[in-house]
This record gives structure tokens, sequence and C-alpha cells, in this order.
């Protein structure tokens, strides 16, 4: 397999995963086993390719907050999104200095994705009786923004977590009870997070002298391939989510998560 066909193949799983809750950073751990190994930069910069793709989808969103800014509702909205990018910003500041990392092996992965299955559907169901009980919620508080700001640094933390799971969940069970909102809103606090995110490997490899050994031709690829199928796989999970629960997604999980356990023992 070429090297430009291993990196198209690479941001394809990048943009199916990083919006579906099932950990994008997970699969390409477990992508570049059998794919060759990738440098940070390239790994965030496809993430960014993805929520470039949330850009083009929630454009009309955005725009309207920007416009609407002297609107108390837009106003507080968007002081929300920036509470939560906030948080998130200084925890990963914060967990990069203490170097909080796991290694990045198969068997952590693979319990990150059953843990986070079993999460996920206790978290549906707590947040289904939630909704009974007070209706459909589409608001959005100041604790739901602040607590997906740490959902985020968490998921960063732990891969297999998934960034979109850990947030969405988190907004529901606090409050939001609506999937759509609640889906909107993490998917909106991405958009800065992971442009920052790039931004800041970008800056930290100038300074280091490493962005000459960039592959670039590589890294563009991905990045296009990345947003592309971002754009669709956000665009289905949207008509989904109006109907469906995530179940599926979390007994993805407990299989995907089992079958890692079974064919990679030994974690590496």
């Amino acid at each position: 397999m070429t090297d430009l066909l291993a990196a198209l193949l690479l941001g394809i799983i990048e943009g199916i995963t990083e919006f579906l809750p099932i950990s994008s950073t997970g699969h390409l751990l477990i992508a570049e086993h059998w794919l060759g190994r990738r440098s940070d930069l390239f790994n965030i910069a496809i993430q960014a390719g993805a929520i470039l793709a949330v850009v083009a989808i929630y454009w009309r969103r955005l725009w309207n907050l920007t416009l609407g800014f002297g609107k108390q509702e837009h106003r507080d909205y968007a002081i929300k999104l920036a509470v939560a990018f906030a948080v998130t910003a200084i925890g990963g500041l914060l967990v990069k200095a203490l170097g909080w990392e796991l290694p990045e092996k198969v068997t952590p992965v693979a319990w990150a994705l059953i843990l986070g299955g079993a999460w996920m559907l206790l978290a549906e169901h707590f947040a289904a009786r939630r909704a009974a009980a007070l209706g459909e919620r589409t608001a959005i508080s100041w604790t739901v923004a602040v607590l997906v700001g740490v959902a985020q640094v968490v998921a960063g933390v732990f891969p297999g977590t998934s960034r979109s799971g850990a947030t969405i969940f988190v907004a529901l069970l606090l409050g939001t009870t609506s999937r759509v909102a609640a889906t909107e809103f993490a998917f909106l606090v991405g958009i800065p997070t992971m442009f920052a995110a790039t931004a800041y490997e970008l800056l930290d490899l100038y300074r280091d002298g490493d962005i000459a050994h960039e592959d670039w031709t590589a890294l563009s690829i991905a990045f296009l391939a990345s947003a592309v199928t971002a754009f669709i796989a956000v665009k289905w999970l949207l008509r989904y989510i109006q109907t469906h629960r995530f179940t599926a997604f979390a007994i993805y999980r407990f299989v995907a998560g089992a079958i890692l356990l079974w064919l990679i023992p030994n974690g590496q």
C-alpha cells in the first residue's frame, strides 16, 4: 500500500468517526497499527478537516450568532460556547503540562470503547427519563457549558472515549433533553477546540524546527478526505438522531472493543 493511499484511508476513517460517538482517536490509533504511524500534526490536522465540515453544515447558525450577538438569546449561547472552549483550553494546557496521557496501545482503547458503550446506555436511559419528566428542553445551561468543556478534556486524555459522545451525553444528563440541541452544542464547541489544537501543534512544530519534515501532500489528501466524509457523516447523524437513540453506537462500541481484546490480547 502506498503512503498516499494510507493517508487517504486515515482521512476517511477520521471523517466517519469524528462526530459519531465511537471515538475517532481510538479508531486512528488502531488503524495506524496497520497503516503506519503519523505525526501529532497529521492526526490533529485531519480532525480539523472534519471540523471544517461542521462549519459548512452550521454556517448559517454561526452567521446568525455573529450578526445577532446584540440579542440576548444569541449572546448567551455564544458566551456559553466561549466558556466551554475556555474550560477545554485551560484544562488541555494543564493536562499537557502535567504529561497526563495514556500509552497509545490498543488495550486501553478497547476498554474505553467498552466502558464508553456502557456509559452511553446508562446516560441514554437516564436522559430519556428526564425528557419524559421534564419534556423537551433545548436550552444550554451554564453548568452544561462548563462540563462540556471538562468532558472534552477527559476525552482528550483517554483515547477511545469519544469527544462527541462525552459532550453530547453530558448535555443530555444535565438538563438539555433534546438530542438535537445537545448534539449541536457539542459540535459547535468542537470548532474552536480543534482549530486551536491544530494551530497549537503547528506552532509547536515550527518552534522545534520539525515542520519541514511533515509530508504535506499526504496531510492535504487526508485533510480533504476527512472533510468530505465528515460532511456526509454529520448530515446522516443529524437526521438519524431525530428519530433514533444512540443505542446502536453503544452496541458497536461493545463489539469493536471485544474484537480488539480478542485479536490483539497483548495490547500492542
